[in-house]
This record gives structure tokens, sequence and C-alpha cells, in this order.
């Protein structure tokens, strides 16, 4: 018969044995994956920061805003604070300029494409209405272009004649600047007298019909913004329609097709 030690010492032998957790084969298998893919992220974020840091040409560093891994071992993709990328390997001696491909089943998807239309999108998405001159028909848009713009441009000019159609297949325009010749110009100074208007919509329509605006080109504005932010988004020309999934089509687009390139045959 056991005494009240040896009883004591059985039970806490007992809960030492039930509190244990049971390690099967799979779920052995499962605590070295995690513990592998999470040494993998940590050694690719190493990569990254080491390359962010390092990247220099001719001895001169290199304005990264940010290095990705990518599908391709020991391949990075760069991006630069000019809205330039390239591809590196790990320690930075040799580079790629190009797209990236992924040869999936259903054919060639381009990696790099997918990467700025997102980017693209993100950065669309983060600009508030009230910095847009926009163009919305009465009923609920079914989809909605970015379009930079300027006003001395012909292909623009044709563009906004269109505008009446595309609303009413259910197009909404938001327009941002995109003076090409710069901040120096004369379409720039149009653009902020538009910018600064009362009625934007009214005054971007004056604009693209050659007309004077009596408003002032010295409220505060998000010209220069824009147009900076365009070219970190790849925007060269004017018009440059941005599609919802950040796409950028560069140049004037008959209604009906950008319709279809938005899947609104029907519509």
């Amino acid at each position: 018969m056991l005494n009240i030690t040896q009883e004591a010492e059985l039970m806490m032998r007992q809960r030492r044995f039930v509190a244990l957790p049971l390690l099967t084969t799979s779920s052995m298998l499962a605590c070295l994956l995690t513990a592998s893919l999470l040494s993998s992220a940590a050694q690719a974020d190493d990569v990254g920061d080491r390359l962010a840091e390092s990247l220099s040409v001719n001895g001169q560093s290199m304005p990264v805003k940010a290095v990705t891994e990518t599908p391709m071992d020991g391949v990075y993709h760069v991006r630069l604070e000019s809205g330039e990328s390239f591809y590196s390997n790990a320690d930075g001696s040799h580079f790629l300029v190009g797209d990236l491909y992924e040869n999936a089943p259903d054919g060639l998807v381009n990696l790099t494409e997918q990467e700025q239309n997102q980017e693209r999108a993100d950065a669309l998405a983060a600009v508030p209405e009230s910095e847009l001159v926009i163009f919305r028909g009465a009923d609920e848009p079914k989809a909605t272009i970015t379009v930079f713009t300027d006003p001395t441009c012909p292909y623009c000019a044709r563009l906004h004649d269109t505008i009446p159609e595309l609303n009413e297949r259910g197009i909404a325009v938001h327009y941002m600047a995109f003076p090409r010749a710069g901040m120096a110009s004369q379409a720039a100074t149009t653009l902020q007298q538009v910018w600064c208007s009362d009625n934007r919509s009214e005054a971007m329509t004056q604009a693209k019909e050659g007309k004077s605006i009596s408003s002032a080109a010295d409220c505060d504005n998000p010209v220069a913004g824009q147009y900076d932010l365009g070219k970190a988004l790849g925007v060269q020309g004017t018009p440059a329609i941005i599609l919802p999934n950040g796409q950028l089509v560069p140049g004037f687009v008959p209604p009906e097709r950008l319709s279809a390139m938005l899947g609104l045959e029907n519509g």
C-alpha cells in the first residue's frame, strides 16, 4: 500500500505525463517546416536590407526605394525612388534590366507588370477625391479610370470630348494633372488655375477647349505633387489612362474599346 508521499509523487508524474503534448511525425515536420520558412524569410529580409543600404554604381549610392524577393532563387527586385526598377543578385554585383515572367501552365505571366500595376493601384487609391477633377454620370459608376492630363495635348482634348459617352457607359473619369513640359510651363499654370477654380470640372472643360480661365493659379493645389506622382508611376505622356487594376494605357482610347478593357462591353 502506498503512503501519502508515494501517492503524491505518482499523481505529479501522471499530471506531467498528461500535460506533455504528443508530437506525431507530421506535427514535428510541420514545426520544422515553419521554422525553415521563418528562417528563409528572415534571410531574405536581411539580404534586401543589405542591398538597399549598399547598392552603388561607380561609387555612387543608388536611391533605393524598396528591395523585394522574387520567385527566382537569389534574384531580387530593386525599385528606385525615381520609379525605375531592375533585378539584382544578392550582393549587387550583377543586374538584369527587363521584365520577369513566370512560365505558368496557361502561358507566360508578366510578374513585373503585375507588381507595377498593383503599386499604381495602391498609390492612386491613396489620393483623396478632393484633389481630383471628377466627371461621373448620374448613376453609380460601374468602373472608374484615372487620367493624367495636359490641357495643351490634342489627344487629351479628344478624350475629353468622349466623356459624356464614357459616363453613359458607366465609366467615371478622375483627372490628375500632368503638364508634359514641367512645372515651369504654361500648361502647369493652366492646370493650377483649373484646380483653383470654384468649379473644377467646368474649368477643365474650358481649358480643353482652349478658353482662358479667370481663376488665379496661386492657391494651395496638388498639381506639382500629381506631376511627380505621375512620373513615379511611369507616365511619360498624355493622356495616360490607368485602369482600376493599375494597368497603364498610354494615349487616346475610344469609348467602346475602353468599355471592353473594363469588361463593360454590354454597358
